[in-house]
């Protein structure tokens, strides 16, 4: 069985992957990263996302990451809060707000119309054109 040789995702730097898709630095400075901001919400609970990442020096992307892993509990932390995927607005669960669900949900839904109204339209042409025809067809013979 050969060495499985990767870059890290994050670095670049060439490592033999083991269970993570980061190098063994990277790794150890997330761990550090992660560390610094568990420390520092166990000291200030009312913080908010941007506070911590400035108090801390770790990214608010990297902050959101941590949270939406689970490894940093937002439960006890009345003021953290993280930015929705879709608008950037604050949320504190899920991966996107609610208005941005409800407009994916109506996106959704009105493409699964159109497609339905496409194919009854496609059904119907195709019926008239047979129609056409078989009145061609007729008036030949």
């Amino acid at each position: 069985m050969g060495m499985n040789v990767v870059n890290c995702s994050r670095c670049g730097k060439i490592f033999v992957k083991g269970f993570a898709e980061l190098c063994p630095n990277c790794m150890k400075d997330l761990e550090q990263q992660y560390e610094k901001c568990v420390k520092y919400l166990r000291e200030s609970k009312g913080v908010n996302i941007n506070d911590l990442s400035e108090a801390t020096g770790v990214s608010v992307k990297q902050i959101t990451k941590f949270i939406r892993e689970g490894r940093i509990s937002i439960v006890n932390a009345p003021n953290m809060s993280y930015p929705c995927e879709v608008c950037g607005t604050l949320i504190r669960e899920n991966t996107i707000c609610e208005p941005c669900r409800m407009k994916l949900v109506k996106d959704v839904r009105n493409n699964s119309e159109d497609e339905l109204r496409r194919v009854a339209n496609e059904k119907k042409e195709n019926q008239l054109s047979f129609n056409i025809k078989d009145r061609l067809r007729d008036r030949h013979k």
